[in-house]
Parts: structure tokens; sequence; C-alpha cells
């Protein structure tokens, strides 16, 4: 019998436990299933996809670049606020910061759709490289970066990332389309990974919600549209 959704994607969620990669300074590696942390993010993870994905349907990849260091990289789930995540789980973790911003776009875009229900039965929301990253800036402060921004880190990760899509796939991906989120280098290497692999039929680029929410909030309802009208293509 094939095993549901939220039992394939717990059990890659303890392969990126066990994922070690040696980063060369000043970068990174964030990995939120290793550690003191890992039993509690496991709980709240096991939870949340236990809840919204315990069926065997077809579902549409959303693919993120890397989780934020202080939010998804902590939590093991995609984009979702801590309160939402506690309010549902019953588990809560300290120093998590999401931007609220993002978030509740997001959440615009699930409810409008149809809501949380009914947006997880259709999309699995995850990320090219599903562990988060980090660097040391020039004032000595730990910041977010993403896969792409140092092309030896990115080659040295690249290996898992094509590893991590395909096992995404795996769960029972819908590889008719796949949407992007971020329209400029994210959705650039996504589309040279494809060419050479042909994951999917199409990739469709979604702007970014912090774009959106911090650089153009006027147009936000025009991109609220535009997530709306890609997400429900035939």
């Amino acid at each position: 019998m094939n095993q549901p959704y939220y039992t394939k994607i717990i059990k890659f969620n303890e392969k990126l436990g066990k994922l070690s990669i040696e980063l060369p300074s000043p970068f990174k590696l964030i990995n939120p299933y290793k550690g003191k942390e890992g039993n509690l993010v496991r709980k709240i993870s096991n939870s949340f996809y236990k809840i919204y994905f315990d069926d065997n349907i077809k579902r549409r990849l959303i693919l993120g670049s890397s989780p934020a260091r202080r939010g998804t990289a902590i939590t093991g789930i995609p984009f979702e606020d801590m309160n939402r995540l506690q309010e549902l789980t019953g588990y809560y973790i300290k120093n998590y910061h999401v931007s609220k911003a993002s978030s509740d776009f997001l959440h615009e875009v699930i409810d409008n759709y149809g809501g949380t229900e009914q947006f997880y039965k259709h999309f699995y929301l995850g990320f090219v490289f599903p562990l988060g990253l980090s660097k040391i800036n020039s004032r000595g402060n730990e910041v977010n970066c993403n896969y792409y921004e140092n092309k030896q880190v990115e080659q040295l990760l690249m290996p898992f990332i094509i590893k991590s899509i395909q096992l995404q796939i795996n769960f029972g991906i819908d590889t008719s389309i796949c949407y992007c989120i971020g329209c400029g280098d994210n959705y650039k290497e996504l589309k040279k990974i494809n060419n050479n692999f042909q994951f999917f039929r199409k990739i469709i680029p979604l702007e970014h919600p912090r774009f959106i929410t911090q650089y153009n909030p006027k147009d936000r309802k025009k991109y609220l549209k535009k997530y709306l009208d890609a997400l429900s293509m035939p």
C-alpha cells in the first residue's frame, strides 16, 4: 500500500537531520533537525504534516530558495508563522522570527484560494535547498544567505539540491507545473537545474512575498491575483 504524504515527508526530514556538509568560512549550515531542538522540531513538523497530508493526493510543488535562519530553518515548516503553528500543534519554539508581512501575504493567498485545508490538499511548500544557510557579514553579524550567493557554496550544495528535489517529487508530486517563489536568481537557478534534469514540464515564477510587501505594497492586490491565477492553472 502506498504510504501517505506525511510519512514520506517525515522520512525526508529524518534524512535532512543526518545531512552534514562542510561549508567554507564565513558560511554556515543551519539544520533544525539536529541538536537539542531537533526533537521539538520533529514533533512540530510531524503534527503539522499529519493534519494536512494524511492522504495520497497528487500535489504541485511550490519552491522557495532556502529557509530563513530564524524562520523555517528553526521550525521545519515552510513559510508558516510560529503563532499559527503553536495554535495548530500546541508546540512553541523560542527565538523564532518570521517576516510577518511575508507570512501574512501567503496566508492571504491561502485564504483566498479556499482556506488552509484546501490549499494544502493541492500544494506542498518546499525549498530548492531545504536547510538554512547563513554567513557572517563585514560587520561580524550572522545574516541569512541563499544557496546561489556564492558559487563555491552552490557547487558544494548542488548534489544534494538535485537529490532533494527528486525526493520531494517522490512524495507524489504532480510535475506538470512547479511554482518558484522568487523571480530573480532562485528562478534562474531552478530553471537551469530543470533544463538539465527535466523534473518539471513548466516552472512558473512568482514574486517573493517580501518583494511584494516591502517594495510594492500598493500593488498587493495585483500580486495576490497573479498568485491565485497561477495556482488555479489546470
